[in-house]
């Protein structure tokens, strides 16, 4: 009866551990589509460098759709007011082989220092949300056109 005892027990203690190590999908959800679209940039990161202040900050980002299905960008989002996102993008499908490009623009009229914005690209790809990213640095503008490039 002891033996019997202890094995039930050990049966309840580890059932647990057994059922939490197999691969369960949840109920409801869909596997990954591999002839999903997949959203590759040729860069993830745009460095600006050293801007003045009140220059132009507009970057273009570059992309290619290298799965098998059309891709259709549904948003791009910059990650707060600094960072905008001119209605740039392609809003037709791009084929499977085919790339397209956004602009980015960066606020640097009353902004100084460094910057590293998030921005991100909501598409109809395998990998979306997909964040790439801008930095670089926003040196004062001097009285008499200079720019301040020390000590920010």
């Amino acid at each position: 009866m002891k033996k019997l005892l202890t094995s039930v027990l050990l049966l309840v203690l580890t059932a647990p551990a057994v059922i939490a190590q197999a691969d369960v999908t949840a109920p409801g959800a869909a596997a990954p589509d591999p002839n999903a679209p997949v959203i590759t940039f040729e860069s993830e990161t745009i460095d600006y460098g050293t801007l003045n202040q009140g220059s132009d900050a507009v970057r273009t980002f570059k992309f290619t759709n290298t799965g098998k299905t059309p891709l259709l960008i549904q948003s791009i989002k910059g990650q707060c007011g600094c960072t905008s996102i001119p209605d740039s993008w392609p809003k037709d499908p791009i084929a499977p082989g085919g790339s397209g490009t956004f602009q980015v623009k960066y606020d640097t009229t009353t902004r100084v220092g460094a910057f590293d914005k998030k921005v991100t690209v909501t598409s109809n790809a395998s990998n979306s949300p997909k964040d790439v990213k801008i930095k670089g640095v926003v040196v004062a503008a001097m009285p008499g056109g200079a720019s301040k490039t020390g000590g920010n």
